[in-house]
């Protein structure tokens, strides 16, 4: 018999239930699907159902279990997914009123691969148009809120996804990340996420205004949200990519977290810190530190900080050039401007990139992993007003700031396509959630996986949003 607390448990612990004959795929399904009739009206994190073939599907797992056949680690697991990943038989809009009505005929192969290991998708969540916010809304949905506090935003463009994980309406999900679209909302709802090293994971069927070219654009990666440590490596594992010249074969993560040798950045003119986030990120680093891990506060790669991120900003635009139309780029950009990439400019900008990620792999040699904002500012106010470029963000102290400084943290690490961490750390004064992205060295995706672990077992861990 299920229990409604089952509905907050790690997707592990979910499986191993439903394995186990505690309950079945068919009761789990129920009971999210009742959380989502009861919770979802003011959260509106779930914006498609697809429960007829879903429930179909739970009672054929059971079936299956019955006669001792599992499908695999995922056997019965009922999840939703982002609508800008291609899901087969299922409204995919990605945002956009061009993809209102556009049903594919194939998966992501990421979607395909979860499938493959057992998954069951019952739902699609709510996004930026085109994923090109750090905000949840648009003219086909409306606006996704907070799990935390209805008045402020669950981070974007996977904020459905990561508000759905946070208030218990799905098992887990799955976001993309070109600019901060997985770690924004993991920080801001105050679950796990996970950015892979770029290229391990296929990033095909990722919606645009191409509807889900086979391309895959620059720095642009697709990576799991999760209520534990657990099942981030587990569904990453599932999602590595398992054909062509980018095979993935990631080392394991080292058996003892604590001999490793930890940087910390936290301060910097170069994108200072709201006092709220601040206050946060130094009480986790001071648990951390207590464990005896060794920290250092003053070790920095060699490279400078805004020149990378002028770059990185331009590789990020770049890559958003080729799945957003031009009139939607120049709604999101600064001064109404959209870069006009030509293949000489993006190899001049790699190459500058190659070279930064040279001054990393040189920092990685003396450093295990380096801990990093996410955003410079907590959950923020709904603003919808304007565009990208010309919105403020207000300050704790009363000051603003240009909106566009809610990416300087995650494109810095981004561009190098380096692999990032985000796990729950802790609540501001104001109760929302906040925490920091733990980046290692390329490849390095299980390691930052059990560092940021380790650092939430020593600070708040995930806690159960005030929604019910």
């Amino acid at each position: 018999m299920i229990t409604p607390d089952a509905a907050y448990w790690s997707t592990v612990q979910q499986a191993r239930a439903i394995k186990e004959g505690k309950f079945s795929s068919r009761e789990l399904l129920e009971l999210l699907v009742e959380r989502e009739s009861l919770i979802n009206e003011n959260l509106n994190a779930v914006v498609t159902l697809d429960l007829d073939r879903a429930r179909l599907a739970a009672d054929a797992a059971d079936e299956a279990l019955a006669a001792g056949r599992s499908y695999g680690p995922l056997h019965g697991i009922p999840v939703t997914i982002k609508d800008a990943l291609e899901t087969k038989g299922l409204r995919s809009t990605g945002g956009a009123t061009e993809l209102s009505d556009y049903v594919p005929n194939r998966d992501a192969p990421v979607v395909d691969a979860i499938k493959r290991a057992g998954a069951i998708v019952f739902g699609k969540t709510n996004l930026p148009r085109w994923s090109g916010d750090i905000q949840s809304y648009n003219e086909i949905f409306g606006t996704t809120v907070n799990p935390w506090n209805s008045e402020r935003v669950p981070g974007g463009s996977s904020g459905g996804a990561a508000a759905a994980v946070s208030a218990g309406l799905t098992s887990f999900e799955i976001g993309t990340d070109i600019g901060g679209s997985i770690r924004f909302p993991a920080s801001f709802c105050g679950i796990y996420g996970h950015k892979p090293s770029f290229g391990i994971v296929p990033s095909t069927g990722y919606l645009d205004h191409r509807h889900g070219g086979m391309t895959e654009a620059d720095v642009n990666v697709i990576g799991p949200l999760a209520r534990s440590a657990d099942d981030l490596e587990l569904l990453t594992t599932l999602m590595l990519r398992q054909e062509g010249p980018l095979v993935a074969a990631l080392p394991p993560a080292p058996r003892d977290i604590t001999n490793l040798k930890v940087a910390v950045w936290l301060e910097d003119s170069f994108c200072p810190l709201d006092a709220k986030v601040s206050a946060v990120l130094e009480n986790a680093i001071e648990n951390f530190a207590a464990t005896g891990v060794s920290i250092d506060r003053t070790a920095r790669p060699e490279i400078e900080a805004e020149e990378a991120f002028r770059i990185g900003s331009w590789l990020v635009t770049s890559a958003m050039l080729q799945s957003m139309p031009k009139q939607t780029l120049e709604a999101l950009g600064e001064n109404g401007a959209a870069p006009e990439a030509s293949h000489r400019q993006w190899l001049d900008n790699d190459l500058q990139r190659r070279q930064i990620r040279l001054k990393w792999s040189e920092f990685f040699s003396e450093y295990d992993a380096i801990v990093m904002p996410i955003s410079p500012v907590p959950p923020f106010p709904h603003d919808q007003q304007g565009n990208f470029g010309n919105r403020n963000l207000l300050s704790s102290d009363g000051t603003t700031r240009p909106y566009a400084d809610l990416v300087r943290w995650t494109i810095l690490t981004g561009m190098a396509y380096l692999p990032s961490t985000t796990a729950p750390v802790g609540l501001d004064e104001d109760g929302l959630p906040v925490s920091f992205q733990v980046v290692g060295p390329y490849g390095s995706d299980y390691m930052t996986i059990r560092l940021a672990e380790f650092i939430a077992q020593h600070n708040l861990g995930y806690q159960h949003p005030p929604v019910e």
